[in-house]
């Protein structure tokens, strides 16, 4: 019985931190922003992918980031990567190829922050903001924490409770085991 409460206790507060963690947006600047990837379609960005890339380049605009890193590989039968195709939508709005940075080897969101952060300390950056939909807001801030980056997320999109849950889940076992270990057990 206590194991029970305790792990209801446990994801309940776990959901709970995931939900406000929805209601937090970056305020400040950072050297660069670090934009999620999301699915493309033989080069074109999902509209999942175009909210985060329009996002990305508000805070370019803003002067909030000088560098926006875009990830994402390439998904089996995929003609391109999820990185080149948020490079060649960001370069049509407006950010110059010099100020743009991809991630073509993530398959995961593990994987893509880990390389980014490595390649970004070799610019020496470590603040970023992290671009990504609401809902993956708590588990990217506890993720860049452990890949070394410090960041605020800017959130885009609505949080709803399909993926809320499936993130509880992540963010719970992740806490755990920690999230490249997480990240290794997908397969």
């Amino acid at each position: 019985g206590l194991v029970v409460l305790l792990t209801a206790l446990y994801l309940a507060s776990t959901f709970a931190d995931i939900w406000l963690a929805t209601r937090r947006t970056a305020e400040g600047a950072a050297p660069a922003a670090l934009v999620l990837g999301a699915a493309q379609y033989n080069g074109t960005p999902s509209p999942v992918l175009l909210r985060r890339l329009d996002e990305a380049a508000q805070l370019y605009e803003a002067e909030r980031v000088q560098l926006v890193v875009v990830t994402g590989g390439q998904q089996s039968g995929d003609t391109t990567t999820e990185a080149k195709a948020g490079y060649d939508y960001l370069r049509t709005v407006g950010v110059p190829d010099g100020d743009l940075r991809l991630e073509v080897q993530g398959d995961s969101t593990y994987t893509s922050m880990a390389a980014a952060a490595r390649f970004l300390r070799n610019e020496q950056i470590s603040d970023v903001i992290l671009v990504t939909d609401a809902y993956h807001t708590r588990r990217v801030e506890l993720i860049a924490e452990e890949v070394g980056l410090t960041a605020e997320v800017s959130a885009v999109g609505k949080a709803d409770l399909g993926p809320m849950v499936r993130e509880t889940i992540a963010v719970a076992v992740g806490r755990v085991v920690g999230f490249r270990r997480l990240d290794s057990l997908r397969g």
